[in-house]
């Protein structure tokens, strides 16, 4: 493989390259979500906030934040349903934010919600972009293009007959 020799050439395969690039993106970004959920929820990875713990069934926020967490983040991982799914987790992340931690300082910096900021803000980046390459979406995307072919072709064959 060659390298690019002029500067389009390299715009063109990242062009070329980019859908790819976003299965990643979504790939670890719900990973990363759903590892958070399961921490909370079961005690690994360290636990809710490193401690080891794990939030109480039916606490609020933390169990629904987790639960929200885990199966988002599995969903988005696959690439399953992924905008309605990014849309859920990135308003929760907005909720645990502004409600959890803006409140004690502005900056996310000063606050501890860099993690909630940058998954909202990613989750949001989901919602417009789609899930990219290799998401189980577009399976049943050809499926369901398959099934609504079908009845057409099977209406030709008995009007053909």
């Amino acid at each position: 493989m060659t390298a690019p020799s002029t500067p389009s050439a390299l715009s063109a395969r990242l062009t070329e390259s980019r859908p790819y690039a976003l299965a990643l993106f979504r790939f670890v970004t719900g990973l990363l979500f759903a590892c958070h959920g399961a921490a909370t929820l079961f005690g690994v990875l360290g636990g809710a906030g490193g401690t080891g713990a794990t939030a109480p069934v039916g606490s609020w926020p933390g169990w629904y934040a987790a639960v929200i967490q885990l199966v988002g983040g599995v969903l988005v991982a696959l690439g399953l349903f992924t905008r309605t799914a990014a849309f859920v987790a990135s308003g929760s992340m907005a909720y645990a934010y502004f409600v959890m931690h803006q409140p004690e300082a502005l900056w996310p910096m000063q606050n501890g919600g860099e993690a909630s900021a940058m998954f909202c803000w990613a989750f949001l980046l989901l919602i417009f972009t789609g899930p990219g390459a290799a998401a189980l979406d577009g399976l049943l995307a050809g499926r369901r293009t398959q099934s609504d072919a079908r009845p057409e072709e099977q209406r030709a064959t008995a009007a053909a007959a």
